[in-house]
Formats: structure tokens, sequence, C-alpha cells
């Protein structure tokens, strides 16, 4: 075992403190990685706060890693000592069901998330708020040379849970395309949708982020305060790209979706959705959801944003500063992802 530094949650509601957690020895289909900066998801912050269920504490959250391999094991092929990697979302799966033989891991009932979930060995997966991580190497992704470890952290979460229901839907040229919020997974959305030749709109409460919006390459920004949005825009979206885990009046969403539209679901509100059932049938409409993306689409991501210069736009913190970077987040007060400096832990 390793004794490595982290800063972990030890209750659900007291402040993240510094303290040391044991990773595994470097088995032979294993790495090591020495992480240089970790993406700070509002799934953390739920998760620590025991707000989707009690967490075991003490617990290390962080499922946005991007660092490089210091340590490989006796049989791995995929990565050598000094390459650029990241994790995200998993560590591990049953390598064996439909779900990963089709390379769609985040669906595999076996599945061990990177951090909260019980791994093989019986103990608590922990994340990326540390300054190292021992992974197999399946799970461990390769970050083009094009994108730089900070901002290629976020993709690994925010990346990947919105480009995997962009493909899925077959978003190209000529889609037009909402995305509901322009917050962590919002601004990603925007940007991989446009680079993929979607007409982008941005539906958000108010006009407050439109410059950045439109910078982001949307091309119309609309306030879902002003009635006019809903009769404008009528029947008029391929695909609706909801990234906020706030209630939304559904049926009005529904309503601007052309006939056979589908509106995506990735944020998770606690409440559940009311769906009057002619707001699907009236136009044929689709209400969906997608988890994250599998351990090939994710490469796939890495790949594509290296080539479109994308990244996520974010803001570096050292490790001091995670609790009020986290008090932020819960109040939207950040543009548009946290990183944590791992140098700093």
């Amino acid at each position: 075992m390793r004794t490595v530094k982290a800063w972990a949650a030890t209750s659900a509601t007291a402040p993240l403190s510094a303290t040391t957690i044991e990773r595994r020895d470097v088995g032979p289909n294993d790495v090591l990685i020495e992480i240089a900066y970790a993406g700070i998801c509002h799934s953390d912050i739920h998760t620590a706060r025991s707000e989707w269920g009690q967490a075991p504490y003490p617990l290390v959250v962080g499922h946005e890693i991007a660092g490089t391999v210091a340590e490989v094991g006796s049989d791995v092929t995929r990565h050598r000592v000094g390459d650029r990697v990241g994790v995200g979302c998993l560590v591990n799966s049953c390598r064996e069901c439909d779900a990963c033989r089709a390379g769609k891991e985040q669906y595999c009932p076996q599945s061990i998330g990177t951090y909260n979930a019980t791994d093989r060995d019986g103990t608590i997966t922990q994340g990326g708020y540390s300054t190292h991580v021992v992974v197999t190497e399946d799970f461990a992704l390769k970050i083009p040379e094009g994108l730089d470890l900070d901002v290629a952290a976020p993709l690994l979460c925010a990346g990947i849970t919105t480009w995997s229901p962009l493909r899925r839907w077959g978003v190209g040229e000529g889609s037009k395309v909402a995305v509901v919020g322009l917050g962590g997974l919002g601004h990603m959305g925007v940007q991989l949708a446009v680079a993929l030749g979607a007409d982008v709109t941005v539906l958000s409460q108010s006009l407050k982020k439109q410059e950045d919006g439109l910078a982001l390459g949307a091309t119309d920004y609309r306030a879902t305060s002003d009635e006019s949005t809903f009769e404008d825009l009528a029947g008029h979206f391929d695909l609706i790209l909801n990234t906020v885990s706030a209630q939304l009046p559904i049926k009005r969403y529904l309503g601007l979706l052309a006939p056979e539209g589908t509106l995506v679901n990735v944020g998770g509100p606690v409440e559940p959705f009311e769906v009057p059932a002619f707001s699907l049938i009236v136009g044929g409409r689709s209400l969906a959801g997608s988890n994250i993306g599998g351990i090939p689409e994710t490469q796939e991501m890495l790949d594509f944003c290296a080539e479109q210069g994308i990244g996520a736009k974010i803001e570096v913190i050292s490790a001091d500063q995670v609790n009020e970077a986290w008090e932020r987040v819960v109040a939207s007060d950040v543009r548009y992802r946290f990183v944590i400096d791992a140098a700093t832990i």
C-alpha cells in the first residue's frame, strides 16, 4: 500500500480537510498516476454531503483527473511512464457484459465509480482530490498533446457527459440544438455542438451570460423567464440538451422540439418530472437521459477536443480553497469549472 495526501469529507456537514489515504500497490495491469489537476464537479458536492444517499466517511471525491503516469505494472501495454493520462467517472467494470463489449462501460451493472463505490477488493474507491491514484490501465485515457492538463481535467466528466448524447442523437451540420443552462456542463455542450456543425441556442433563466454564450459559438441566447422565448422557438429544435439539475416545466420545453425531436437530460434533479403523455405523442417527441460515456467514446471526445482546440473554461485553485469553491459552485458563481492544482495538496 502507498500513503498519499488528499482532501476528504469527514461528514455530510463538515468542511473538507487535509488527510492521507492508502492507495493499493501497482498490480500487473495497473498504472500509478501522479495527479496534476482535479476538476470540481457538482456531483462531488452532492455525494460528499450525502444528498444522493448516505456516503461512507472519510471520503475523497473527484472524477475529473489529469496527470502523468509515474509507474506501470508488469503487464501494462497501453501506457508508459511519463504519458499524459486522465481518469473520469469510472475505474473498472466487468468487461464481459453486453454493455462492456459494446464499449459502453457506464451501463455495466458492475461498473465501479472513481469514488464512493465498492472496489473489487471490498474497499471504497477514493477520488481525485489527492496526489496519486492507481487504476487499471484500460480506464486511463490518453490526453493528446494538444490539450493542456488543466483544461483537459473537466473533459473527463463535463466533456463526455455532453459529447455522448450529441453523438448518440447524430448532431452534425444543420442540426438545431438547444443547450439548457450555461454552467460546467452547458459551456462544454455549446462548444462541442458548435464544433460538430450545429446551430446552437442557449436557454438560460436570464441573459446574464449571453456574451459568454455567443463567444462560445452559440448563434442565439434566450431567457426562459421571457414568455416570448417559448412562443418564438416553438417546434424549432432537433435536440434539447438539458444540463441543469433544477425542476423544469418539461411540457413547455418539449413544445420547443421539432417533430421527432428529443429532449435529453444529463442534469439530475432530485424531484421527478411531470410529463403529460400528449406532450410526447403529439409530434412523436422523445424524453431521454444519458449517463457520461464509455471509454472508447471518452477517448474519441478527447481526441476531438485536441483537434478542434476545445477545452473547459476554468479557474485553477489551490487545495485550501476547495471549501470556498464548493460554496461558489452551489451558488452558480463559477465560469465555468474549478480545477484543483494537485501540487498544492
